[in-house]
């Protein structure tokens, strides 16, 4: 992942600047913009971005894996695709839907989204470093279509509320992520609460000016403060993401899929995982049982 520096004051929003950018490093079709030992540490409780984007029949790929110590937020911002959970239902999400996932104590997932009826597909998946008080709690997932998220101008409100209207993911407080698109020409000013110190965005088409440039597919990290950024989409219409939040105030404990707190808490949330991996391929080895297992907890 290759980061660049901006210099305070050389690309600036209207009382921000962007310290940080990056065009982050390709996977196939998904590009990893943030991780948690990058600007991670910079914009917790942000830790970690991927920009997906190719033809739908990707996400067959995508294997059952672990989470603990953090929520992931999979946000849809072209195509569509199907959920199905057994705890939820099953449903489409398209521009706009929404995936929360709280890991807390371990889970395992990636079978509960498949393909819909669009042949590709964009979107953002974000983790959230949780507080310690939910690190290692229940796992809590919701699927919200579309039409459920609340929209503010330009803006549907993802996590937490924004202008007086609130966002109905189950997320711990202190934090907004919106989804943003707007029209050639069009601006837009977002002003976050006075704590929200962190700031960054990310777009997936078109480019915005922040006035510096800032193009699809790239992420910027805007300096610490409290001041708004006044964004314009530059010759055509522009899709993005915006984060703001009170900074996570506790060190980030690291392992393969968990993001913790604490070393303590990071070797409970191993050890579930460890547990829950063991119960889930004994699951699997059961013939009748193999076909779909879109989460395991």
């Amino acid at each position: 992942m290759t980061i660049q520096q901006q210099p305070v004051g050389i690309v600036a929003g209207s009382t921000r600047a962007i310290s940080y950018r990056t065009t982050g490093s390709g996977h196939g079709s998904i590009v990893r913009l943030m991780s948690p030992s990058d600007l991670g540490h910079l914009i917790k409780p942000f830790v970690f971005l991927d920009l997906f984007e190719g033809e739908s029949s990707f996400i067959h790929g995508m294997p059952m894996h672990p989470h603990s110590g953090i929520a992931t937020v999979t946000v849809i911002t072209e195509g569509n695709l199907r959920f199905e959970d057994a705890g939820s239902g099953s449903g489409m999400i398209d521009y706009g839907g929404v995936e929360w996932m709280r890991a807390g104590g371990g889970v395992w997932h990636g079978k509960e989204m498949s393909v819909g009826t669009s042949k590709r597909i964009q979107g953002f998946q974000l983790w959230v470093a949780l507080p310690p008080a939910l690190e290692n709690a229940s796992v809590d997932s919701q699927y919200l279509e579309s039409s459920v998220m609340p929209e503010v101008g330009p803006a549907r409100v993802i996590l937490g509320a924004y202008e007086g209207v609130k966002s109905p993911v189950r997320a711990p407080d202190g934090m907004n992520y919106l989804l943003v698109t707007l029209q050639a020409g069009e601006s837009w000013t977002y002003v976050p609460p006075n704590d929200h110190e962190s700031l960054w965005l990310s777009v997936s088409r078109g480019a915005l000016s922040a006035p510096g440039l800032v193009n699809a597919g790239e992420m910027a990290v805007f300096e610490p403060g409290n001041g708004a950024v006044t964004l314009m989409a530059v010759q055509k219409d522009a899709v993005f993401v915006i984060g703001s939040a009170t900074p996570h105030p506790y060190d980030l404990a690291l392992g393969s899929y968990s993001v913790h707190t604490n070393p303590k808490a990071l070797r409970a949330g191993e050890a579930k995982i460890a547990e829950i991996g063991v119960r889930l391929r004994e699951y699997l080895q059961n013939p009748d049982r193999s076909a779909s297992v879109p989460v395991f907890k």
